[in-house]
């Protein structure tokens, strides 16, 4: 329980003690796009890592030599925790957006700072919204800032299992040719989730693959591109499972 309130009480108060600063990344941006991004995605990853640390989140981080910095990637990785954003947010090196489910776009400060972000809100019951959200993101790819997606659509609550990979997910790739760069997270879901509403110290790993472009693939595996990465996904997580 005392997790929970020091994990709250953080957010609530970052939220709000940095709303100063929000307005000062948005009068930045109006003369300094990259500046007002780096800036902002500085004041995040802060915020971040103390949700991390109070969380008691013991992280073992794998492959992250893997991660490119010299070019805008699209993050793909399994999803079964809240905190799969916390600990993979805290960790880009470059300008990034997440691609978010639309109820998100409702909390107030938060949806501010992720649209400071270039952040997306998928409507997933809305299949037009829902292509213009991919467009968005291909866009935000030519433009140098990677996006990170979840391809299962919404959290896994199941450990060790993986919904489908949707294909739409990876156009945002295929059609900016950047490449793709898998994650698996395993044990995310003992932080918060499986014993829901505490927050316990738990221990986690993060695998970065090798990135991929899709181009490179064969057709057979372009056809099947979200079962690809599902495989591809699968065995680091079983990899994972090894280091807790």
């Amino acid at each position: 329980m005392i997790r929970l309130l020091l994990v709250g009480l953080f957010l609530i108060l970052f939220l709000i003690l940095t709303t100063p600063l929000m307005l000062f990344a948005w009068i930045l941006g109006k003369f300094n796009y990259m500046a007002a991004y780096r800036f902002s995605l500085a004041v995040v990853r802060f915020g971040l890592r103390g949700i991390k640390l109070l969380a008691g989140v013991k992280l073992t981080v794998v492959g992250e030599e893997n991660v490119p910095k010299d070019t805008p990637v699209l993050y793909v990785g399994n999803h079964r925790s809240f905190f799969d954003i916390v600990l993979t947010y805290a960790r880009v090196p470059r300008p990034t957006s997440y691609v978010s489910k639309i109820e998100i776009k409702k909390v107030p400060l938060l949806n501010l700072w992720m649209m400071l972000l270039h952040c997306t809100f998928l409507d997933r019951k809305d299949a037009k919204k829902g292509l213009q959200t991919i467009l968005t993101n291909i866009d935000l790819m030519k433009k140098g800032i990677s996006v990170c997606i979840f391809p299962e659509g919404t959290r896994n609550h199941e450990e060790g299992t993986f919904l489908p990979f949707h294909d739409a997910s990876f156009k945002i790739a295929s059609k900016s040719g950047c490449p793709v760069l898998p994650m698996a997270l395993t044990n995310t879901g003992s932080i918060f989730e499986d014993h829901f509403p505490w927050i316990r110290k738990t221990k986690a790993v993060l695998r970065y693959g090798k990135p991929v472009y899709i181009q490179d693939l064969d057709k057979e595996q372009q056809k099947n591109v979200g079962e690809y990465f599902r495989k591809i996904i699968s065995d680091m997580y079983e990899e994972n499972r090894k280091l807790l």
